[in-house]
């Protein structure tokens, strides 16, 4: 049944008749519900007694995994951070560091 819903949701939204299976589409292409995360080898580590709030590294993350709340940047986004240390090399405070992704203290 909820495979019978799914497919009429498709059908209305696109106008598609007739899908198989191995051509069911489940939207616009983006990462928002999946964990993309995982397979960093590097984790961004946030040192907060560095972080000056310039947000320097907050416009530079190609992953959107700086949350700012109130002006302020927060931890990161453990969920969508692929470990690319964007953020470490912008950040004049050395208020990141890249550490292995097997280590505790991730910055969250």
């Amino acid at each position: 049944m909820a495979k019978e819903n799914r497919m009429k949701n498709i059908d209305e939204r696109t106008g598609w008749r007739d899908i198989t299976e191995g051509g069911f589409v489940y939207g616009e292409g983006n990462s928002e519900f999946f964990n993309t995360g995982d397979w960093r080898t590097k984790t961004p580590a946030w040192r907060q007694e560095n972080c000056k709030q310039c947000l320097l590294c907050f416009p530079v993350c190609p992953d959107s995994s700086i949350p700012v709340a109130n002006s302020k940047r927060q931890g990161f986004d453990m969920f969508h951070c692929k470990g690319c240390g964007i953020c470490a090399k912008v950040c004049p405070f050395g208020a990141i560091a890249m550490e292995d992704a097997g280590k505790e203290g991730g910055g969250e």
